[in-house]
């Protein structure tokens, strides 16, 4: 068996608005991750209407990466990765989201983080959109509801593949672009900047949101194609497999159509169209989506060159017993726990197997490459007596996922360009606002009511990753 290929992309991965700070630093704007307070495994986020004084929010600060990338780039480098995925945060670069020209300090940030990432031979890998979408497109233009949307972000891709065409090769469009499709009110916002608004279908509107994303996303990787062939664009999609909770037939297509409603994002950015099920779900809904042949063609033209992904967890789907003819329940899927699997701390159950189905299944489908880029575990870390942190429960659930990866590559022939893992140094978590929800190898010295120095420190899974790395996935022990 041959293993991973040479040049294989090891990594690590996190967004822009979970590490950076310098929330209102050298021109940078506001964005949607900015009027979002602190929550817990019991306490929803809050949405504010703006920055609302006396509250906390986390991501203001984060871990401080804008004052500390150069010290942290230099420990990734110790770590060994091969590569780094973050974000570009919009409001860096047009902090209200709708201006003429863009912000020259948030530019030369994002060029001076590049160069030092070059200089040990890092390679960025970029998302154009992840969770941080200004604030006053929701404001003034309701979010993705808005075709002008389309404008401001193909604007803002073209303006940061051009500066940085010959320093960044990978690129995302749109980071889970799939949340949405869950219509709670965390995920529409998150990825559209959408509140739902009384007397709205949720589900009409975020088809439409959908849909500008998917025609925004087309636009950019035929702009970043013709700005530099060499570019690798890619979708970005949370991938967790829905299995049948039992081998009654109507529990399996319970599971297909979950399967369907939460990734044609894949079928409309890989395969450039949309799938017959939906076109007709569409119809019967009776649907006014503005949806024109221009667009159709736009997505067509503009297909992704691989597919990212995150992967943490899988679900179990039941059937209801008056379930519609279409098994389409929006928010009243009727999930339940596998009881072969052990759950996290916050209740994800833990599945290494899904990850290989989770492979196979994209690649038996859209036959492109493939590229982990999140994974990992949210735990509560522990100093010991030693004053380190003994996290064999995140290296013994890294270890069985790389195991995983490996058996789909070498016995399944997926095409997998590189891993990852999430948060490896630790973060403010998008989903929670916590910092005690920990995935990092790297520990930062911040809890949840924002104390701390900010000093970094390595875990055990710092020392088994970076022999990961070294011996390209041969050692896992």
């Amino acid at each position: 068996m041959t293993g991973f290929k040479d040049g294989f992309l090891w990594g690590g991965a996190v967004a822009a608005h979970q590490l950076e700070g310098g929330w209102n630093t050298d021109g940078k704007g506001v964005s949607i991750a900015d009027v979002m307070t602190a929550g817990d495994n019991e306490t929803a986020r809050e949405i504010t209407d703006g920055i609302i004084p006396g509250k906390n929010y986390p991501n203001h600060e984060a871990i401080d990466f804008y004052g500390h990338y150069r010290e942290d780039v230099k420990m990734f480098a110790e770590l060994g990765l091969k590569c780094f995925r973050t974000s570009i945060a919009w409001t860096r670069i047009f902090p209200n989201g709708d201006e003429t020209e863009p912000n020259e300090a948030g530019l030369k940030f994002y060029d001076d983080l590049f160069d030092e990432l070059h200089k040990y031979n890092i390679k960025p890998v970029i998302t154009l959109s992840h969770f941080e979408m200004p604030y006053h497109l929701v404001q003034e233009y309701g979010g993705w509801r808005s075709r002008k949307l389309i404008d401001f972000f193909t604007k803002f891709a073209t303006v940061v593949f051009k500066r940085y065409k010959n320093k960044v090769k990978y690129w995302m469009t749109f980071n889970e672009i799939n949340n949405q499709t869950g219509l709670n009110e965390w995920g529409l916002f998150t990825d559209s900047g959408i509140l739902v608004q009384p007397g709205e279908d949720a589900e009409e509107v975020m088809y439409q949101a959908g849909h500008y994303e998917s025609v925004a996303s087309a636009l950019a990787v035929q702009i970043g194609h013709e700005i530099n062939p060499d570019f690798q664009i890619g979708c970005m999609l949370a991938m967790g497999p829905t299995y049948p909770a039992t081998p009654d037939p109507k529990d399996v297509m319970k599971a297909e159509r979950a399967m369907q409603a939460s990734y044609w994002f894949a079928d409309v950015q890989c395969k450039g169209k949309y799938p017959n099920w939906l076109k007709n779900y569409f119809n019967n809904k009776k649907f006014d989506l503005d949806i024109t042949l221009e667009d159709l063609d736009v997505i067509k033209a503009g297909t992704v060159d691989y597919i990212g992904f995150s992967y943490y967890a899988s679900h179990v789907i039941k059937a209801d017993e008056n379930e519609p003819v279409d098994y389409m329940t929006p928010m009243k899927n009727h999930e339940v726990k596998n009881p072969a699997l052990v759950r996290s701390d916050w209740g994800w159950e833990i599945d290494p197997i899904g990850l290989r189905y989770a492979m196979n299944w994209f690649s038996d489908r859209y036959d492109l490459p493939l590229f982990i880029v999140e994974n990992g575990l949210g735990a509560f870390d522990k100093k010991d007596t030693d004053g380190m942190i003994h996290d064999d429960y995140r290296i013994d659930y890294l270890r069985k996922h790389i195991n995983q990866m490996k058996l789909a590559v070498e016995y399944d022939g997926v095409d997998l360009m590189g891993y990852t893992p999430w948060g490896f140094i630790d973060l403010v978590s998008a989903g929670t606002g916590q910092m005690d929800k920990r995935y990092g190898m790297i520990y930062v010295d911040k809890n949840d009511a924002g104390e701390g120095t900010l000093a970094r420190g390595k875990k055990d899974s710092f020392n088994w990753f970076h022999k990961v790395i070294e011996t390209n996935g041969a050692d896992l022990s």
